[in-house]
């Protein structure tokens, strides 16, 4: 894997080896960071910017993305999503608990219009979807010098013979035009049908995995590098098959009571992402006993809980003099190594 590489001046280079970076690091030349997983240095001197064209390949999917960092010559990142699929179910639930609320003796707001009538307006879970994949190629473009992002457009199923008015009705169509108008504001579009991915795929001997959900190159990122490698050529072995694998955090966000009460009939609070002493859910911290973990929650004796990068639950009971903070987290990360194919 590449290092991304920042001028004395903020501005993003192109990736250099790991081994070069050990040596600047060595010498004094250059200061190691971290964002969100990915090893960075940032120069101490001046250095003309020399920059080449670096693409990003999107493979959407419904359950596993695809992302891919790579230039004519390398390939600096294999990035593996998870689809951020939940929201709808949550605003549906809220929707729910609101209205029930209204037939009970307990706070709530009353009805009001719906503002939203004759507006244009994206689904609250279609927009976190696509705003999931946006948000991934804006962390990218903090790491690269990024140019163009080439995706692979997807359509939606329509009823067999029915009028094109009835493309305009899909979420599907309506979150992919939205992501493709923020896109074209921030680099150069290029979108390809699923059936010249294939082609390409075809061409230069690579096998797409029947597993869609392994956590391997060849489930989805070797779509997302075919796609890059179309737009800026290049060398048609495949170079780096190690994959980044991310996945949204899954928040609970603060409700007005929990849905089932407890004894005496009291609801108690329930959500939220604000702990003790200015701490914050989902915030990196270093723990003494288990290295690189995540805060997950508080308990009424003050004792946190932590969890390790993938969601698995380490302790409930870490004082706080146990961690040290380091960093907000975007989301959940853990690396995989495959081998060359």
């Amino acid at each position: 894997m590449f290092v991304p590489v920042k001028s004395k001046f903020g501005e993003k280079l192109m990736p250099t080896h790991p081994n070069k970076a050990g040596m600047l690091i060595k010498k004094g030349l250059a200061t190691p960071y971290w964002s969100n997983g990915i090893f960075c240095i940032r120069l101490n001197y001046a250095t003309p910017e020399y920059k080449q064209d670096i693409v990003v390949g999107v493979d959407p999917g419904s359950q596993k993305e695809g992302f891919t960092v790579k230039s004519e010559s390398d390939t600096y990142l294999n990035v593996q999503a998870d689809a951020h699929n939940k929201v709808g179910k949550k605003i549906a639930k809220r929707r729910e608990l609101r209205r029930s609320r209204r037939s009970r003796q307990c706070p709530n707001r009353k009805n009001r219009e719906n503002r939203l009538a004759n507006r244009e307006r994206i689904p609250a879970g279609t927009r976190a979807r696509w705003d999931w994949k946006l948000r991934i190629l804006d962390w990218l473009s903090k790491l690269y010098p990024i140019t163009h992002v080439c995706v692979e457009d997807i359509k939606a199923r329509t009823i067999q013979h029915a009028k094109t008015w009835n493309r305009s009705f899909s979420p599907l169509e309506v979150g992919k035009q939205w992501f493709y108008r923020e896109i074209e504001k921030r680099w150069n579009l290029l979108t390809l049908q699923g059936w010249q991915t294939k082609e390409i795929r075809d061409r230069l001997g690579l096998k797409k995995s029947s597993k869609k959900q392994s956590e391997t190159f060849e489930a989805h990122c070797v779509d997302s590098w075919c796609l890059a490698h179309h737009t800026v050529g290049g060398d048609g072995v495949v170079d780096n098959t190690s994959i980044f694998c991310i996945s949204p955090i899954s928040i609970q966000r603060r409700a007005l009571h929990r849905e089932q009460p407890k004894k005496g009939g009291i609801r108690s609070r329930y959500g939220g992402t604000v702990l003790a002493n200015g701490l914050i859910k989902h915030t990196l911290v270093k723990h003494v006993k288990h290295g690189l973990t995540r805060l997950a929650g508080i308990n009424a004796k003050g004792l946190f809980a932590i969890y390790n990068l993938e969601g698995k639950r380490l302790t409930t009971s870490a004082k706080r003099n146990s961690f040290k903070v380091l960093t907000r987290l975007n989301f959940n990360y853990r690396s995989r190594h495959s081998s060359p194919t």
